[in-house]
């Protein structure tokens, strides 16, 4: 049985390697997905279980400096991968409705593959986020959600830039995304220079709102696909899982907005209640990469045990 398994792994393996996008196969991570799930696995194992343990009995250490540098750092990023997909159809040849994938090495179809994959590995350093967390004791931030989506979306963007060519409709739900990362990541750095910048975060609430609209913005640009006479996009499959994501997170942060900003059911202020990256102000449903909420669903143990709970009546 054992000879069996290993054997059709072993198919599949191979299966990939063949159908992997020859124009990004050399880029690093790129070779096979057994490097980047085993990353992903030692970043889950890191995050609920042996960075709170080994953080238990020490201070948490203060990493302003470091967190202004790294969230300023990502502005930047999101900002050249935006500029990147704009100068790579977005903003020049493709239509917003149903653009195809150009499968050709012309000079913009390379540097679309270029882009995406730049911003595939974003993901990689963003989990950097969850590392502060770790280090300045923030467990009540590492929810189930956190750690599911900083490793799920690395994990399935893999599969897409490999066995889909990128590009086409397919590739604006990452130009919407890393335009929101500007946005929040500069926040963040906000949040992270200290309570002098405080007065300069007035506008925390909309956040839930930006996130929402990306979401809107991702749907309704997917959804055109439904309604077209005649759309002839080489991979639908995607499609369909775009639209879902899509409308799934837009559900869970509508609720978070219907919690705390409608029905006001926000958590207690605690010196441990959920801040943002470094925001010493009250928690928002943003977390790094679009993706997850912090929406005081979940209550924590410090030994890195997470149970799901309600927020309490206030």
């Amino acid at each position: 049985m054992l000879q069996n398994v290993a054997s059709n792994m072993l198919k599949f393996h191979n299966y990939v390697q063949a159908r992997t996008d020859a124009r990004i196969r050399d880029y690093p991570l790129m070779q096979s997905p057994v490097q980047m799930t085993c990353i992903l696995l030692v970043y889950v194992f890191f995050s609920v279980y042996v960075g709170p343990r080994l953080m238990a009995h020490r201070k948490p250490f203060r990493l302003n400096v470091a967190m202004i540098i790294y969230n300023l750092s990502m502005v930047l990023l999101n900002a050249y991968i935006v500029i990147e997909f704009m100068l790579s159809g977005w903003g020049t040849t493709y239509s917003w409705r149903c653009d195809l994938i150009d499968y050709s090495r012309s000079p913009q179809a390379l540097r679309m593959i270029q882009v995406a994959w730049v911003f595939y590995f974003s993901k990689y350093i963003e989990l950097l986020d969850t590392v502060f967390f770790v280090l300045r004791k923030k467990q009540s931030q590492i929810t189930f959600l956190h750690v599911f989506h900083h490793s799920f979306m690395p994990w399935t963007w893999w599969w897409g830039i490999t066995l889909t060519p990128v590009g086409g409709m397919g590739s604006f739900h990452a130009l919407v995304n890393a335009c929101v990362h500007v946005i929040m990541y500069f926040y963040y750095g906000l949040s992270a220079a200290g309570p002098r910048f405080q007065k300069y975060l007035w506008w925390k609430k909309y956040m839930t709102a930006i996130q929402l609209t990306q979401f809107v913005l991702i749907s309704v640009h997917i959804s055109q696909y439904y309604f077209m006479t005649k759309c002839d996009y080489q991979n639908p499959l995607w499609i369909h899982l775009i639209w879902m994501y899509g409308t799934f997170f837009f559900l869970l942060f509508s609720n978070f907005w219907l919690q705390a900003y409608i029905k006001g059911k926000r958590p207690p202020p605690s010196n441990d209640a959920p801040k943002l990256n470094g925001s010493t102000s009250e928690p928002i449903a943003v977390v790094a990469n679009g993706k997850h909420l912090g929406n005081g669903t979940a209550q924590h143990h410090t030994n890195g045990k997470i149970l799901l709970g309600k927020v309490k009546e206030i």
